[in-house]
């Protein structure tokens, strides 16, 4: 048993003092090494210094690259052009769909510390089952992303502030398929990010207020998780957890249950949003569209826009 994350602890505020004494009462109990700070786990590199960790995946990606022939391809900026859709069925010539889904899967390990590609790769992965050149190139478009970017990763610096704040977003029937929107959250503590998600939406969305308030919804789901699971970890958090939202209609829906009219089309399970906000666990807020980081994992965004949410999203090398 390799006894890493005991050295971790010191970054985490907790007395050096009371680090070894975990550490000898650990050895004592159990065979266990002590190779030091962890360096690496799982695939993951994780740069530890006074105050602060940077966690990134470069090995995995060099890796990668060349495991798919893209070691010497020509790095580019941008993930994909804004406003560019792909489909399911555009008349492009079939692939090897083995070789595709191994692609795809290796770029959905990356997203544990890349989540500037989350949305981008979420997408991709809807045409696993039956995939074309189109889909081969937009993936391979990533690869070439990544070239230029091989050693960024997450940094988390640590602080005091305790505050958990989550951002919600949405992009109303993006898939031209079947019409369906796709969700988009990211959580913080402080300013340090620790949860995300991009998903297509399970239902179709009537407008563009039912999908923000679905996705919102979802958010609130996993706010309601990390509430207790912080809360397991003696962090426990008092204030009303805030849910920034870009929409004024959907935010009005969770505090204004006799918006019938509006609301009746949204299944029933969508509406938990209302109860957590009745019981003061969840506060929604407005946020302007340009300020949303949230976007980034809805949406293909200009360039410019693209870059100022990965300063704010803590993507740097």
């Amino acid at each position: 048993m390799v006894c890493h994350y005991v050295d971790d602890l010191i970054y985490t505020g907790l007395s050096k003092d009371m680090v070894v004494e975990f550490k000898t009462s650990m050895m004592k109990e159990f065979k266990m090494s002590d190779p030091g700070l962890m360096r690496y786990f799982l695939g993951i590199q994780v740069n530890q210094f006074p105050g602060k960790i940077l966690i990134s995946q470069e090995k995995y990606v060099r890796d990668l690259l060349k495991k798919f022939n893209m070691s010497e391809c020509k790095p580019i900026a941008s993930l994909m052009t804004a406003n560019e859709k792909l489909l399911q069925d555009d008349g492009a010539p079939k692939i090897d769909s083995k070789y595709f889904r191994s692609l795809v899967g290796s770029l959905i390990y990356l997203i544990n510390s890349r989540l500037d590609i989350l949305y981008f790769v979420s997408i991709i992965s809807r045409f696993m089952e039956n995939p074309n050149k189109l889909h081969l190139v937009a993936t391979k478009r990533i690869l070439r992303y990544l070239q230029g970017t091989k050693n960024h990763g997450i940094l988390y610096k640590q602080q005091d502030e305790n505050r958990l704040i989550g951002y919600s977003d949405s992009d109303w029937a993006g898939s031209y398929d079947d019409r369906k929107s796709t969700s988009g959250y990211v959580f913080c503590l402080g300013t340090n990010i620790i949860s995300w998600c991009s998903r297509e939406q399970s239902s179709i969305a009537l407008s563009s207020a039912k999908a923000e308030y679905i996705a919102a919804n979802k958010a609130v789901y996993q706010s309601v998780w990390l509430r207790r699971i912080l809360c397991d970890l003696q962090q426990n958090i008092l204030d009303p957890t805030t849910i920034l939202c870009d929409n004024m209609l959907a935010i009005a829906m969770t505090k204004n249950p006799i918006f019938h009219a509006r609301s009746k089309h949204v299944e029933l399970r969508h509406h938990f949003i209302r109860e957590m906000v009745s019981k003061k666990e969840i506060q929604p807020e407005f946020i302007n569209t340009y300020d949303q980081p949230a976007d980034v994992l809805t949406k293909a965004v200009p360039t410019e826009k693209f870059q100022q949410f990965k300063k704010f999203l803590k993507i740097t090398n």
